[in-house]
């Protein structure tokens, strides 16, 4: 089974519930910020600013699709504003629509299509007219959206893993602890995202381990615990599928990184995150002897410590929605109960009568 953690992205942190009234307040914001986006008295450059401003604040925490859509529409409003001889202006508010539009939640890759068009608009200009950190800020968020569209076809991994490259010029390890580690996370999923088909693949596992193990050198668990928890979990999945002759030393680091992560991850605070760490555990269980020194000794043991962890773990992403995982899940979970038996069947024959 593969890992249940997406492989390619860092955690997008889920929606919270809407309270009684939030869209009806967002409607009123939106109003009466297109109300004053009319006012003529006021320059055009300070509306636009100003609905640059309602509009990330609108981004900051949003509550429901509607408060990104409502940004969407205070960016949209604001562009019909601002004017031709301010291409800084512009840019910065074409970079700052994309990254709305990329969070988006949908299935489809329309509002991601345009997102790549306005940072690819934006990043010249930026470039040229701009700061170091906007134009790294940009390629980064280009990055990601590049990653996403690559999984479903519309955009090549390689120019991910080229933009991201671009971003790390500026966003050092030093300077930027917190750029550079989701930097390094997203660069080494986007490694391990290329197809396997050349002698080149090792390499970028290996890179892609590299990555990892850079980024938390940087962060630590009691600084950044999130950051912390997601590239161990990452870096395990790395060190479970990479196709290395040394296998066993690999799932032992790869228990190590998960256990690490669930320092982090628990059922109460961050369940479907812990529930993506025990399933990768399970995984990374299912293929370890129960005694690393004596390998053909079998892994019984180690069975149903992962059965017990599928079983939690499904259990979770059922309760939160999570479809998609808790039926990967139960799929290994079906495997792998039929394996403990034909395990138990086969150790009762050599036992004998």
């Amino acid at each position: 089974m593969k890992s249940t953690e997406t492989a390619l992205l860092s955690e997008a942190a889920p929606m919270e519930a809407s309270g009684a009234g939030s869209s009806g307040r967002v409607r009123e914001l939106v109003q009466a910020a297109m109300t004053a986006a009319q006012d003529t008295a006021t320059r055009p450059i300070d509306r636009v600013e100003m609905l640059i401003e309602l509009a990330m604040g609108l981004q900051a925490r949003p509550k429901t699709p509607d408060h990104l859509r409502a940004a969407i529409a205070l960016y949209e409003k604001a562009a019909t504003i601002c004017p031709d001889d301010e291409p800084l202006l512009s840019a910065r508010l074409s970079a700052r629509h994309a990254t709305a539009l990329q969070a988006l939640p949908d299935s489809g890759t329309q509002y991601l299509e345009e997102a790549r068009s306005r940072y690819e608009s934006a990043i010249p200009v930026l470039t040229r007219l701009g700061s170091a950190q906007e134009v790294a800020e940009a390629e980064m968020n280009l990055g990601l959206v590049l990653q996403y569209l690559a999984g479903s076809g519309r955009a090549r991994i390689t120019d991910a893993i080229s933009a991201y490259q671009r971003s790390l010029r500026t966003f050092d390890a030093r300077s930027y602890p917190v750029e550079f580690v989701l930097l390094q996370n997203n660069l080494a999923t986007a490694f391990l995202s290329v197809p396997i088909t050349d002698e080149r693949a090792k390499l970028r596992e290996a890179l892609a381990v590299q990555c990892f193990e850079e980024g938390l050198k940087i962060v630590t668990l009691i600084d950044h615990p999130s950051e912390y928890a997601m590239l161990q979990n990452n870096l395990g999945n790395a060190l479970q599928y990479a196709s290395s002759s040394h296998r066993l030393e690999n799932n032992l680091r790869a228990l190590q990184a998960y256990d690490e992560a669930l320092r982090v991850r628990t059922r109460a605070s961050t369940p479907v995150e812990y529930a993506n760490t025990i399933a990768n555990k399970a995984n990374c269980l299912w293929n370890l002897p129960d005694d690393p020194e004596h390998p053909d000794g079998g892994n019984r043991g180690n069975l149903i410590r992962a059965k017990a962890l599928y079983e939690e773990a499904h259990e979770i992403f059922l309760g939160h929605g999570a479809g998609d995982k808790a039926q990967a899940v139960a799929g290994a979970l079906e495997q792998l109960t039929s394996e403990i038996a034909d395990y138990g069947s086969h150790q009762a024959q050599v036992d004998g009568p």
